[in-house]
């Protein structure tokens, strides 16, 4: 063989191997997401609906519907991992660039790991979940014979119908939007205009949702860690609490055990015992709560508060100095490129320090926003309690979380948080390269953060003043006309 032959043997010889090596470890990364959301679900999911032996079929749907759904929420926190993965790789490539161990962190994986998660979310959000859900709601067509398979051909041709539909309705809107003679070409390039249009759409969507809930999950936080926090004892009286709360349970024992004792008392003691264990649930937590030590007491919550307010106020200094880059210069705009660079130059001006704060931020946002989306009006109804969420209930927080973590890439890269150029198909979306809807997007995110975290510190520091005070314990005045509209 001629050396020239063997030169390009070895080299092909070592890219099969590169190709086995990425494979490999891009399915152990997902095994391992996989496993993790598996027990999440386990976790929140009611046994009710999957516990049925008496019933083989519903208990076969019900698991099949399960996998479903443990896939999309790995699918949703690969999402969620993909820029923070894609930075610290850079920032160890650039500090260990010889190292024989990290050989297998390259550009090619992080590629291929993005153009993986996009796919995934593609088929997520318009197949699985929803096979998932009318899977589990159909029961086959009238006169077919009851099983699987008849459950399995309805929720497909509905499926089709769906898809029908939305592919049109697609195909109309990228008519009506490009008003072109290219825009209204037939259903030909499915795979290559229609698909990434739709998810286009679907990011866009999700863009505005964290737009929405980041800014009000941010002013959140705050209440949120305030309640799983021990404050000092100049903002919180754990003993009057705790005693309140001995005194409630004692009480409510009494008329549970005068209840049993006496047949002319009329008490509902399945609704008292409901209410005592809650009580001594609160009671149990305010102990633990009772039995902090001053360190954690006195340190710990003003050190979480005082860590909300700088990654807060990091983030809107850095979407403010972003909307003047945008102003000034062409490349703070958002865009995609199809080869991922890594271990060159790193995408912070203080080096590994602004990398490892570009991860943190990403971080908090992600948790601001579904602490933010879950404590909105309008989705509170789907927040999962543990053991007992139903099966529709969990296909629509996957697909919740799935749209917001789908979006963190380009909502990060957008607000300027990182400077990490979207890769692969992320970088497609027609709406990133126009100036108005990106400069726009910063300003209403940096006003209407900044709005909700005065609103919200405001009546927090009032709020905590008052009780610190104790002003909470005095009566409210009654109004004249209250006094004069009761009857004698």
């Amino acid at each position: 063989m001629a050396p020239a032959e063997q030169d390009a043997l070895a080299v092909r010889e070592q890219l099969f191997h590169e190709r086995v090596r990425e494979c490999i470890i891009c399915t152990l990364l997902f095994a391992s997401l996989y496993i993790l959301c598996h027990f999440i679900i386990t976790h929140f999911k009611k046994h009710t609906d999957f516990a049925a032996v008496h019933d083989d079929e519903d208990a076969a749907v019900n698991r099949i519907a399960l996998g479903l759904c443990t896939f999309t929420l790995a699918v949703a926190l690969g999402a969620v991992l993909l820029l923070p993965f894609s930075i610290i790789s850079n920032e160890v490539l650039l500090s260990l660039p010889q190292n024989y161990y990290i050989q297998w962190l390259n550009g090619s994986l992080v590629h291929g790991l993005w153009n993986l998660v996009f796919l995934f979310s593609n088929l997520s959000l318009v197949f699985l979940m929803p096979f998932a859900y009318f899977f589990t709601e159909s029961e086959g067509f009238a006169g077919s014979k009851k099983g699987i398979m008849a459950r399995v051909y309805e929720t497909s041709v509905v499926l089709l119908l769906l898809t029908l539909l939305v592919l049109g309705m697609v195909w109309v809107a990228s008519a009506i939007v490009g008003n072109d003679a290219a825009s209204r070409q037939s259903l030909y390039d499915l795979w290559e205009c229609y698909l990434p249009y739709l998810y286009s759409c679907i990011s866009l969507f999700g863009m505005l949702l964290l737009l929405l809930c980041t800014p009000f999950g941010l002013s959140t936080m705050f209440t949120v860690t305030g309640k799983l926090l021990v404050k000092p004892r100049l903002l919180e009286d754990l003993d009057e609490q705790l005693s309140c709360t001995r005194l409630e349970e004692a009480a409510v024992s009494r008329r549970i055990s005068s209840g049993k004792a006496s047949c002319w008392l009329n008490l509902n003691v399945e609704l008292l015992r409901e209410q005592f264990f809650a009580i001594r649930s609160k009671r149990r937590k305010l102990e633990l709560r009772h039995r902090a030590s001053p360190w954690q007491r006195n340190l710990g919550y003003p050190l979480a508060m005082l860590g909300l307010l700088a990654l807060t106020g990091i983030s809107v200094l850095i979407v403010c100095f972003h909307v003047l880059e945008l102003l000034l210069d062409d490349a703070a705009m958002p865009r995609g490129i199809q080869d991922a660079s890594l271990g060159q130059v790193s995408f912070s001006i203080f080096g590994s320090f602004g990398a490892a704060l570009q991860v943190v931020l990403i971080f908090y946002l992600m948790v601001s926003s579904v602490v933010g989306f879950y404590s909105s009006p309008l989705f509170t109804r789907l927040l999962p309690a543990r053991q007992d969420t139903p099966l529709t209930k969990i296909i629509g927080n996957c697909v919740s979380l799935l749209v917001l973590s789908s979006a963190l890439p380009i909502f990060s890269r957008t607000l300027g948080i990182t400077r990490f150029d979207l890769l692969g198909d992320f970088g497609r979306f027609n709406w990133l390269g126009n100036f108005y809807i990106v400069f726009l997007y910063n300003m209403g995110f940096a006003g209407l953060t900044t709005l909700c975290l005065v609103k919200r510190v405001s009546w927090a520091v009032q709020a905590e003043l008052i009780r610190a005070f104790g002003l909470h314990k005095l009566p409210l005045p009654v109004p004249r006309s209250r006094r004069r509209g009761k009857p004698r």
